[in-house]
């Protein structure tokens, strides 16, 4: 997107410099699961800005002191977690890069969550495309003045909080074999805190404990990675361990109901010119005549799992529970990172840390490419130039 960047990379890749850059960043972390893309993103200065004010905008609406009132049927009553504190701690917001009727590159939200995204893994993956690649200092991939330094202090303050670094976990329900693990361990090298299974905890009263050297460790603050959604059917998995939602003497990061509060769930109450035209399904009065512009998403579903694309009649009036549904207008992503062989779709994840009682600090970025239908890795993988990256950003 910034030409001569875009120029100036595309003339040094090679093959064997990316199969160089995929061995550095795997170089003491297990074998990455999911496709990396062979390039950052460059994006020019106009388009940062939009992204930032675009961010702004969506937070004032999460500051709003009814958001609570206006989400508070998002969570679903079998998964509801008691002790809720006052926001999230991660805010992340993912917008397809598209054009505007003047022809300039404009934001479009496609989703947010207030949930945890790769935070330790894309500065590992920003130092090591710097590393393997010839890219110079008028591009930053961390944001709002955050350098390295700052940005692994606030980091910390946001997961450890008061407690000593044994006293918080990383925790998800195989943590070890998630497709996201090295985000997990970039994470634990940067900030000495254990990653646990959700097998390796154990209750004993409202305490929550894991064992180390023969010894009970108490647990104060949980960096939740678990997503309910994932273990919806099977409640048998908290029987060896804890139930979330059971009256526990332990911080949450963040707290699980936020992953529901922050979601597909919110934007319908987005009322922007960067926010795709988004209805609950039940309260949609009569089907579009254009549908084919549309989008079916399900509001409970993480990775893009469940979208129906192209929309049928049929499709809307089968759905048993519209409320748990939202129909969308289409976005139309714009091929605006030149691969050798073609323009490719992006999508840039802005990712904010929210540190208690403080406020969301914009830090760095998550990026996206793809050829496909669908933004997602899985959607992706029979091309090349397509999967996750990070975008660069002018200065």
């Amino acid at each position: 997107m910034i030409p001569s960047q875009r120029q100036k990379y595309n003339q040094q890749f090679t093959e064997e410099k990316y199969k160089n850059f995929m061995l550095e960043l795997e170089n003491g972390y297990p074998e990455i699961p999911f496709r990396v893309a062979e390039t950052p993103v460059f994006v020019p200065k106009a388009l940062k800005e939009k992204l930032i004010l675009a961010g702004e905008e969506i937070i004032n609406l999460i500051k709003q002191p009814n958001f609570k009132e206006l989400t508070q049927k998002s969570i679903p009553a079998n998964w509801n977690v008691p002790n809720e504190n006052e926001q999230p701690h991660f805010l992340t917001f993912d917008f397809g890069i598209c054009k505007n009727e003047a022809g300039e590159l404009t934001p479009m939200l496609i989703e947010m969550q207030g949930f945890p995204s790769l935070y330790g893994f894309q500065i590992h993956l920003a130092n090591t495309f710097r590393k393997c690649f010839e890219i110079d200092d008028s591009t930053n991939h961390l944001l709002n003045g955050f350098d390295e330094e700052k940005y692994v202090e606030v980091f910390k303050e946001v997961i450890i909080g008061k407690h000593k670094p044994y006293e918080v976990a990383l925790m998800d329900v195989d943590a070890s074999n998630q497709k996201t693990a090295i985000d997990f361990f970039v994470t634990q090298k940067m900030l000495g805190i254990k990653i646990l299974a959700l097998e390796d905890i154990r209750k004993i009263g409202n305490q929550l404990f894991y064992e180390e050297d023969g010894r009970q460790i108490q647990l104060k603050r949980i960096y939740n990675r678990l997503i309910f959604d994932e273990v919806a059917d099977n409640n048998e998995i908290f029987a060896n361990s804890f139930d979330p939602r059971e009256e526990l003497d332990i911080e949450w990061v963040t707290h699980p109901n936020w992953f529901y509060r922050i979601s597909k769930y919110t934007m319908p109450f987005l009322n922007s010119k960067v926010v795709p035209e988004t209805r609950f399904l039940n309260q949609v009065e009569g089907i579009p005549a254009d549908l084919e512009n549309y989008v079916l998403k399900p509001l409970f579903s993480f990775a893009g799992m469940g979208v129906i694309i192209d929309v049928s009649e049929a499709d809307i009036n089968n759905i048993p529970d519209p409320e748990n549904w939202i129909l969308q207008r289409k976005v139309n992503y714009e091929p605006a990172v030149q691969s050798p062989d073609g323009g490719v779709k992006a999508e840039i994840r802005m990712m904010y840390l929210w540190p208690d009682g403080g406020e969301p600090q914009l830090c760095i970025n998550l990026a996206r490419l793809s050829r496909g239908k669908m933004i997602g890795v899985r959607y992706n993988a029979d091309f090349d130039w397509v999967g996750g990256t990070v975008g660069f950003m002018e200065v």
